[in-house]
């Protein structure tokens, strides 16, 4: 027998979102998770949307969304657009009040590197923090191949487990001065057990696009792995998530605005 929604007025309300779609594997383990430290509301793509970063496009049609966690129904709604177009339903519309946090994941593959931005699940939180509200994104370590699929061969529950610890970290002590969102990556064989480090998002790009010969000329398919082992910064998600193996926790600002001190500014404009 199902069980009813259950809402407590007193709970944490946490929206849930990600860029895989709502039937995503990933997103399942992440709400079983979140369910045990607040109330959870799913507002997510109806299908794919990897690497839409934080476009706004589709049709913005939204549809409740039957979704159960282990028999458990869960208020869900499902929409014919992107990330960012999801959190907006999310907190401007469907959200009954203003939500604590905002948790985007978890993602099949790791964001990290300079590439960040073409991230949808990074760029849903984005799209959070730039309403106001704090926010999470979570990937885990995947091979490429998988990175579009729904496939039940990644095991999400660790890194789900991970989102739950920052989670209830980000509920307690909100977001360290001067972040707006954190940007959590798992490594594949991590435990709870792991360390974890804070780090800059590198300034290198880690995944590269692979060009390959046709009758037609030269032509972009797909993208690899770009790791030059003496590139990572020593601080790097790069580094602290693909060789030393630890969980990468990186803040992140939506000041997009340059460290240039004004004198320097002052001589270049000269």
């Amino acid at each position: 027998m199902k069980r009813k929604i259950t809402q407590s007025p007193t709970s944490k309300l946490i929206v849930l979102t990600n860029d895989d779609g709502i039937e995503s594997p990933g997103l399942l383990a992440l709400a079983r998770e979140i369910m045990k430290i607040g109330e959870v509301l799913i507002v997510a793509p109806r299908h794919q949307q990897t690497s839409m970063g934080r476009a706004f496009a589709g049709s913005e049609r939204t549809v409740p969304f039957d979704y159960q966690v282990d028999g458990e129904r869960v208020r869900a709604f499902a929409v014919h657009a992107t990330p960012a177009i999801c959190v907006r339903n999310a907190v401007l519309i469907l959200a009954d009040r203003e939500p604590d946090l905002l948790i985007t994941g978890v993602n099949y593959g790791e964001n990290i590197g300079n590439g960040v931005t073409i991230s949808g699940t990074v760029c849903a939180a984005i799209e959070g923090a730039s309403l106001g509200f704090p926010a999470l994104a979570v990937s885990v370590e995947t091979p490429p191949e998988f990175h579009r699929s729904h496939s039940n061969a990644i095991d999400f529950a660790v890194s789900a487990q991970w989102a739950r610890k920052f989670a209830s970290m980000l509920l307690k002590r909100g977001l360290p001065r001067g972040a707006d969102l954190l940007n959590l990556n798992v490594p594949s064989d991590a435990k709870m057990s792991t360390a974890w480090r804070w780090t800059r998002v590198s300034r290198n790009p880690y995944f590269r696009s692979k060009v390959v010969e046709t009758p037609r000329g030269k032509r972009i398919r797909g993208y690899e792995v770009n790791l030059d082992r003496e590139i990572p910064e020593r601080d790097s998600d790069v580094r602290v998530m693909i060789l030393d193996r630890q969980v990468s926790v990186s803040p992140i600002t939506i000041d997009l605005t340059a460290r240039v001190s004004q004198p320097v500014l002052e001589r270049w404009g000269k």
